[in-house]
């Protein structure tokens, strides 16, 4: 495999609206205040709120204020990971591109470069990977003429930050504006954070899905239905979004009333949500001859299956290797570890949810659970960092949760593991993203 991935990459490639929250609330630094890291408490500043009515041309430099915070945050976690990424090809002689598109990122740039194959076989191939990524990655490389791997990661790293600010947006409406200021940097220093910047195609589904819950909180039904088609043609998480999407369609034709015009036009939603895995269907399906190629390909290539018991036959797996008897720290798959302590944080971070269920959407609620029951039913994925990212309600939650010394605590642990995860995860393959 690396001599594959060192012929992609010495190879010529082919050529929210913010929320009305006030300025008070948007002026809270990177570094924080005297409450801590978390920045100051709603209105604490005393700044006079901007004035109505004002012209256009007022209204970017509001915005910049506003979500200036955010943007320097997620840049400074970007800067983190760089830096990280150029040592750690130092100590371990690996160049930069190999870190940035080790694990999947070797596929995505194989298929944006070779596309798939014509038939289906039981070896690992591109089949085992959704289009779009890839598709945009072919697309901006040609845009901007450059290579095929630059454009993965200016995909993943704008992506992120397009991510950070509508993950802030729906903080601000579940829970104001100081656990919005925490869950952001929580969120850009969670491990899962990673995918960020190498080449993976969460730095796609993330802003698609959290873009798709904000729009439906703000009932914009349309935008929120082709978010999420776009959003199942990146991954096989993303299908979660569809019952996201019928769900708030349901709660909106209950609270209405069937013949209203405006509940009926809550249908648009779910039924525009799955076209995206449909048309995906549809041409593996003349490709291949075979509309479930991607599910086999994942099966037979990677062993994924899905299992009720999955976690448990981890937790086995994971204790004869640390047997005392013949113990080889060597011999320790530590994404095993990763994914069952994911586990624990992940049922932590749903338990906190349900407590706050009269603040949290309930399709928020409904892609949580459904990315969470993915992840522990899943043999070979377990809920590692980079599903807790994609389940980021269950990670948002413990920053809101935590009090100010908790949360301390919460955020220079997060940034130790990210450190430690993510240089084991850039070189080697001892631990996947």
């Amino acid at each position: 495999m690396e001599l594959a991935r060192a012929s992609i990459d010495s190879r010529p490639e082919p050529t929210a609206t913010a929320s009305s929250s006030s300025v008070a609330d948007s002026q809270q630094g990177v570094a924080g205040s005297e409450d801590g890291p978390s920045g100051p408490a709603d209105g604490a500043t005393g700044t006079p709120a901007p004035r109505r009515g004002g012209h256009g041309s007022r209204r970017l430099p509001q915005l910049w204020v506003e979500l200036r915070p955010t943007v320097l945050v997620y840049v400074a976690s970007r800067a983190l990971l760089l830096i990280l990424a150029v040592v750690d090809s130092a100590l371990q002689h690996a160049s930069f591109v190999s870190e940035v598109t080790n694990w999947d990122g070797f596929w995505y740039l194989t298929l944006a470069t070779f596309g798939y194959p014509v038939h289906f076989t039981h070896l690992q191939t591109t089949l085992g990977f959704f289009p779009l990524y890839s598709m945009a990655i072919w697309l901006v490389a040609h845009v901007l003429f450059c290579s095929f791997t630059l454009a993965g990661l200016l995909i993943s790293g704008f992506g992120g930050l397009v991510a950070t600010v509508l993950v802030r947006q729906l903080c601000l409406r579940w829970w104001g504006a100081r656990s919005a200021w925490r869950a952001t940097v929580l969120f850009c220093l969670f491990p899962g954070s990673i995918v960020f910047s190498m080449v993976y195609s969460e730095g796609l589904l993330i802003p698609l899905a959290a873009g798709c819950l904000l729009a439906l909180d703000r009932r914009r039904w349309a935008l929120a239905g082709v978010l999420a088609a776009f959003a199942t043609a990146v991954g096989p998480d993303a299908l979660a979004i569809i019952p996201g999407c019928a769900v708030a369609s349901l709660i909106e034709l209950r609270r209405r009333g069937w013949r209203d015009r405006e509940a009926r036009r809550s249908l648009v939603a779910p039924l525009l949500s799955p076209l995206g895995i449909v048309a995906f269907g549809a041409f593996l399906w003349r490709w291949t001859g075979t509309p479930f190629a991607t599910f086999r390909s994942q099966h037979f290539g990677w062993g994924e299956r899905t299992d009720a018991l999955a976690l448990l036959h981890q937790a086995r797996t994971l204790a004869n290797e640390v047997s005392l008897s013949h113990f080889d720290v060597h011999a320790v798959n530590l994404n095993l570890v990763a994914g069952l302590l994911g586990a624990v944080v992940l049922a932590a971070g749903i338990l906190l949810l349900l407590r706050r269920t009269n603040r949290v959407s309930a399709a928020a609620m409904i892609w949580t659970l459904a990315v969470g029951f993915l992840a522990v039913t899943s043999e070979f994925t377990p809920p590692n960092p980079r599903l807790l990212i994609t389940a980021f309600p269950a990670v948002l939650v413990l920053a809101h949760a935590a009090g100010d010394r908790g949360y301390r605590w919460l955020i220079t642990l997060s940034t130790t593991l990210l450190i430690l995860m993510s240089a084991l995860t850039y070189v080697g393959i001892s631990l996947r993203p």
